[in-house]
């Protein structure tokens, strides 16, 4: 009887401490209102700057304990713009995001790891265009006030992802490299 009241106190036990994790995290949020994801192309060599206007996050990140935590990200690819109504138009289209088909990009973490100072490394899958690749993303944390601020900057190909195929796939019209930027602000993350 014994081992029996001893395997199930163990186990109320892990429960109970895996329960406590989880609500500690699910508190975490990304702030969309005080965040952006910007990318930097270059058309003829002349920079582009575009943005993403609708993306959320789900999050499970303790700085103390880098190794166990979890991001999972989703970026709407239809909130994508460029500032020019003619660039906007061409960017939903089969040849470009195919939105019609591929309405969401996504990453998924897979590890992440302290570079110390408030610098991570998040490794993931980034999924564009029903194209998958592994990604490695500098990500550098900062208190503001009650929340925390994640930015960081990496590039993309953008042929990788099939984004300008056909007649764009020409990288002296449109360079292969794209920039993604971003600052996000997240509320509920603790202190590192």
């Amino acid at each position: 009887m014994f081992p029996i009241q001893l395997n199930t106190r163990f186990a109320l036990c892990t429960l109970l401490a895996c329960a406590s994790s989880v609500s500690a995290h699910a508190d975490q949020k990304l702030l969309p209102a005080q965040s952006e994801i910007t990318f930097v192309s270059k058309q003829m060599g002349v920079p582009v700057e575009g943005h993403f206007k609708k993306f959320d996050a789900q999050i499970a990140f303790d700085p103390a304990k880098p190794e166990a935590s979890k991001i999972a990200f989703t970026i709407d690819i239809a909130s994508a713009t460029l500032g020019m109504p003619e660039a906007d138009a061409e960017l939903p289209k089969a040849t470009w995001f195919n939105t019609a088909k591929f309405p969401q990009a996504t990453f998924q973490s897979s590890a992440i790891k302290s570079l110390g100072g408030g610098k991570f490394e998040v490794t993931g899958k980034l999924a564009i265009k029903g194209n998958s690749h592994d990604a490695v993303v500098p990500v550098t944390l900062a208190q503001s006030g009650a929340n925390t601020i994640a930015s960081g900057a990496w590039t993309i190909k953008r042929l990788v992802y099939k984004i300008g195929e056909n007649e764009w796939a020409d990288t002296s019209m449109v360079a292969d490299e794209v920039q993604v930027k971003f600052k996000l602000a997240l509320s509920g993350v603790g202190k590192f």
